[in-house]
C-alpha cells in the first residue's frame, strides 16, 4: 500500500473498514487483511496481525469508528456501541499506552456528537487525521533521533518500530532510516526477538526493503558485541513511558539496557508523546502482558519442548530511567529523565501529570 512515492504505509482507512498488512504473515507473504468490524480490529490487534504501540492506537480508533458505524445502520444506541468497543479493545494489549491515549482522543472528539451518523462521521475523520499525524510525527522523531547519531555509528535495535509498528514512518527504526538518508549510519544489528521474532520477521525485512545494510544476531549475542566495542549506540521504542521515566518495551530490552551501561554504550529510546503515560507514577504501575505459553513452546508452528513444558511468557519489560541515555521524542530529546524532567516536558507540549513528585515505590537514584 503505498500513497505516494517513498510513503509505504501498512494502515489504509477506506471510511468503511481497516485495511492491515498482516503482520504474522511476514515475510513470506505481504497479505492484507481488512477489518470490517470492531470485532476484526479487536482480534487483528489481540492476535498481533496489527501491532506496533502507535498502529495499536490508531486501529483502535478505526475499531470505535466501525462499532458506531454498526449502531447507525442498526439504528443502536451509539454511545452504548462507542462504550463496549472502549471495553473490548482495552482487553487487547494492555501494556501499549498509545492504545488508551487513542480511546480517550476517540471518545473526545464525539462527546458533542447529537447521533450516531455524526458520531460515525467524526470517528472517521478522526482516523484520517491521526494516520496523517502520525507520518509527521515520525518524520520529526527521525530527525531529533538522527541528530544524535555521528557519521558511522553502528546501531543495534530491537523488536519492530519501523512502519509496521507506527503505520508511517517509524520510530527507531524510523531515526534508523533517516541517519542512514543523512550518511551517517554504517551497519544496523537487529536481534531476533524471541519468542515471536519481529525482529527477524519484520525488522529485518524492513531494512531489506529500504535498502540500510544489516545483520540479524540471535538475542544472547547482544552483549557480547557490546563488550567487543562493536556496537555505538542502542536504539529501541517504547510502549509506555511512566511518569518518573521507566521504559516498558518488548521483553529483552531490559537485558539490553544493562549491558549497554556496563560497557558504556548509549541507550536511546524513542517514544513519541502519544506512548508517554503520566498517570502511571514509575515502572512498577505498569501492567505486564502476558501471553500464551504456545509462543514460547513453538515456533512457525514446530513444537521445540515438550507441550506440557511449564512457560512464563511476559511480554514486555520495564527499564528503570537511571539506564535510559535519552529519551527521543518528535518535540525534542529529554536526556537522562526523570520524574521532574518529563513533567516539565510534558507540561511544555501540553500533556500535563497528576503525579507528584515522591509519589513512587522505585529508588529514583
Amino acid at each position: 500500500m503505498t500513497d505516494a512515492p517513498g510513503e509505504w504505509r501498512p494502515l489504509h482507512w477506506t471510511g468503511e473498514s481497516l485495511v492491515i498488512v498482516d503482520q504474522t504473515a511476514l515475510p513470506d507473504e505481504e497479505r492484507l487483511l481488512e477489518c470490517r468490524t470492531i470485532d476484526d480490529v479487536a482480534a487483528a490487534i489481540r492476535e498481533m496481525r496489527v501491532r506496533g504501540a502507535p498502529a495499536i492506537g490508531i486501529s483502535a480508533v478505526a475499531g470505535l469508528a466501525l462499532a458506531v458505524q454498526g449502531a447507525a445502520r442498526e439504528g443502536g444506541d451509539w454511545r452504548r456501541a462507542l462504550s463496549a468497543g472502549e471495553a473490548l479493545l482495552a482487553s487487547t494489549r494492555p501494556t501499549a499506552a498509545d492504545l488508551f491515549h487513542g480511546l480517550q482522543v476517540a471518545r473526545e472528539r464525539v462527546a458533542s456528537a447529537v447521533d450516531a451518523a455524526e458520531a460515525a462521521h467524526l470517528l472517521g475523520q478522526l482516523v484520517l487525521e491521526l494516520l496523517d499525524r502520525q507520518w509527521a510525527i515520525d518524520r520529526a522523531l527521525a530527525d531529533y533521533g538522527a541528530g544524535l547519531l555521528r557519521s558511522g555509528t553502528r546501531v543495534l535495535t530491537h523488536c519492530n518500530t519501523g512502519a509496521l509498528g507506527t503505520g508511517a514512518f517509524g520510530t527507531a527504526l524510523g531515526i534508523i532510516r533517516r541517519a542512514y538518508e543523512l550518511g551517517r549510519l554504517e551497519h544496523v544489528w537487529v536481534t531476533e526477538t524471541r519468542p515471536r521474532l519481529q525482529g527477524a520477521r519484520l525488522t529485518v525485512w524492513e531494512l531489506h526493503r529500504s535498502g540500510i545494510p544489516h545483520t540479524l544476531i540471535v538475542d544472547g549475542a547482544a552483549p557480547f558485541l557490546l563488550a567487543r566495542g562493536e556496537v555505538d549506540a542502542v536504539l529501541v521504542g517504547a510502549d509506555r513511558v511512566a511518569a518518573n521515566g521507566d521504559v516498558a518495551n518488548k521483553i529483552g530490552t531490559l537485558g539490553l539496557a544493562v549491558a549497554a551501561e556496563r560497557f558504556r554504550v548509549p541507550f536511546y529510546v524513542a517514544a513519541p508523546l502519544s506512548s508517554f503515560d503520566p498517570e502511571t507514577p514509575d515502572g512498577n504501575a505498569i501492567p505486564i502482558e502476558e501471553r500464551d505459553p504456545a509462543e514460547v513452546l513453538r515456533v512457525k508452528g514446530t513444537w521445540i519442548a515438550p507441550a506440557d513444558t511449564p512457560v512464563r511468557n511476559p511480554a514486555f519489560d520495564v527499564t528503570p530511567h537511571w539506564l535510559v541515555t535519552a529519551l527521543v521524542t518528535e518535540r525534542g530529546i529529554i536526556p537522562a529523565p526523570d520524574r521532574r524532567k518529563i513533567a516539565n516536558f510534558l507540561a511544555a507540549n501540553g500533556r500535563g501529570t497528576s503525579v507528584e513528585p515522591g509519589e513512587t515505590g522505585r529508588d529514583e537514584r
